[in-house]
């Protein structure tokens, strides 16, 4: 059951699979647009062993959208569940690695999903 931010330059779609729930992103995480993320997806957190996000349409990522990952990671951790991304772009990659928090999330992309 899909569910869509109200924001116009990022949406999401969401799919539970038990203890996993699947966030696909499209659009730009850009400032203004970010605590829809956080609100949407963090109300997923109790409940979830593993979120897993896939960044295979998001396009585009400034700071305040890797400050609101960085915050799900903490909220997640916090709750003992993992936050993964899927599908990571060059130009995410690229940001990720340049602030050197490539690291903190565990990638699924490269193997697919496992349940």
């Amino acid at each position: 059951m899909p569910t869509s931010t109200a924001a116009p330059f990022l949406t999401l779609d969401f799919e539970h699979r038990g203890t996993t729930t699947i966030v696909k992103c499209h659009g730009r995480l850009v400032s203004g647009v970010n605590e829809g993320l956080y609100a949407n997806v963090s109300k997923f957190i109790p409940e979830s062993k593993r979120i897993i996000l896939d960044l295979t349409d998001l396009s585009y990522m400034d700071s305040m959208g890797l400050g609101t990952l960085m915050r799900l990671y903490v909220s997640a951790r916090a709750h003992g569940c993992s936050l993964e991304l899927i599908n990571i772009g060059k130009r995410i990659q690229d940001l990720l690695e340049l602030t050197n928090i490539w690291s903190v999330f565990a990638r699924v992309g490269e193997h697919g999903i496992k349940f």
